[in-house]
């Protein structure tokens, strides 16, 4: 358990300190990797009361280890972390982002139910609620919730589950997290928010009333692309329910080599996002100037269609930005094959400039007219920018623009 005062200290503090302490047996500094599968019971009565209490949410395993699968110490330090940085009551570890977003949508969807989501998600996201949930008899159906109106039309009897990211992938749009959380109040549905391109530096999403958050970790959390995994943030019973029902039973576990790297990450996360933010904002206004450019998408511009909006509910704009080439797929095509510093790669959130092509890569799996009608155009790039010296960013998109 987090000692509340390091809840009531700052945010840089807490990425150093929260869920972390020297090991009371060796006296290491830094959480040591418990690279093992299996915990010793002090007596039979002490390993039957952890399986008991492993399998009854309302308790959750708070005396002692079983079986990685079903947590680990490693593990328990980077979710106390994360549960105090996205100001949340309980923190669940994955194997991955997409282990996080399908077991919480296993926990909270039942056949019948009717998922409301975004249309501008994360393609695999997107492609798991159609083709894995739809599948198990869900109802999933798909709208723009930068108009709250939309959002509000869209609702239907059956509906359990709000799901966005904000700001969503790779348009940079952005939802007002309250219009939408006020919506779902009294109606008994879960409000979901994927905070992966804000992270918790700049974006709260549980203060301003979602009731889950989910994270690929792999991306900023980690920072530095060598980790894959994620993260699920909401109240205590709602996290051991995720952990005892779904969890536990479908293995989704983070090993804790990986855990151990989001932990490194976290420490340096504030240092990181600032620098993210500084480079991308001059990125951006860069390409807004540049002739072969006819649009940037980045929500710290002024002109940027939802700039007020994420002002009055985050602290920063993130590190993530992406535009329009006037010459289309072929431009980005030819963007891509010219660029020498900036690595053509999905993924994002490294210390790395990452750019990339989502018609081609991260959605491709949405039909073509789907996609253009999201505004996912054949000539969008995509840039994770990253902290390198940003004239060295900006020299390699100009040459690359220009040759």
């Amino acid at each position: 358990m987090v000692d509340d005062k390091i809840r009531g200290m700052g945010f840089a503090t807490q990425c150093c300190h929260a869920g972390q302490a020297c090991d009371p047996l060796t006296g290491a500094h830094n959480t040591p990797i418990y690279q093992t599968t299996t915990y010793a019971f002090r007596d039979v009565d002490h390993g039957a009361k952890l399986f008991s209490d492993a399998f009854t949410p309302e308790i959750g395993l708070t005396d002692g280890y079983i079986y990685t699968r079903f947590g680990n110490p490693t593990q328990n330090a980077l979710e106390e972390k994360v549960a105090v940085l996205e100001k949340g009551e309980a923190a669940l570890a994955f194997s991955s982002g997409m282990a996080a977003i399908s077991s919480v949508f296993l926990l909270i969807v039942k056949p019948g139910d009717h998922i409301l989501a975004d249309n501008s998600l994360y393609g695999t996201a997107r492609d798991f609620l159609i083709q894995i949930m739809q599948k198990f008899g869900a109802i999933v159906s798909f709208t723009d919730f930068s108009e709250i109106e939309n959002v509000e039309k869209s609702i239907r009897n059956e509906t359990k589950v709000l799901y966005f990211e904000s700001p969503t992938n790779p348009k940079l749009k952005c939802v007002d997290i309250r219009a939408v959380v006020k919506v779902a109040r009294n109606k008994n549905i879960k409000v979901v928010v994927d905070n992966t391109f804000m992270t918790p530096y700049f974006q709260n999403p549980l203060v301003l009333g979602a009731d889950v958050v989910v994270h690929s970790a792999t991306k900023y959390m980690t920072g530095h692309g060598d980790s894959i995994s994620g993260i699920a943030i909401g109240s205590r019973l709602f996290i051991n329910e995720l952990r005892c029902l779904v969890h536990n039973n479908m293995g989704g576990v983070i090993s804790p080599f990986n855990a151990w790297l989001v932990l490194r990450g976290l420490k340096t996360l504030p240092v990181r996002m600032r620098m993210h933010q500084q480079n991308a904002m001059t990125v951006a206004e860069f390409l807004k100037s540049h002739p072969a450019v006819s649009s940037v998408n980045y929500p710290g511009l002024p002109e940027h269609p939802q700039h007020d909006i994420i002002k009055s509910q985050a602290s920063g704009f993130g590190g993530v930005l992406s535009f329009e080439l006037k010459g289309g797929y072929d431009a980005g095509k030819k963007l891509m094959n010219s660029v020498k510093l900036c690595t053509l790669a999905v993924s994002l959130g490294d210390v790395d400039t990452l750019i990339e092509h989502p018609a081609s890569t991260t959605h491709a799996v949405v039909p073509r007219e789907e996609r253009i009608a999201a505004g996912l155009t054949d000539g969008l790039v995509r840039l994770s920018v990253g902290i390198e010296d940003v004239e060295d960013i900006i020299s390699d998109l100009k040459q690359g623009l220009e040759e």
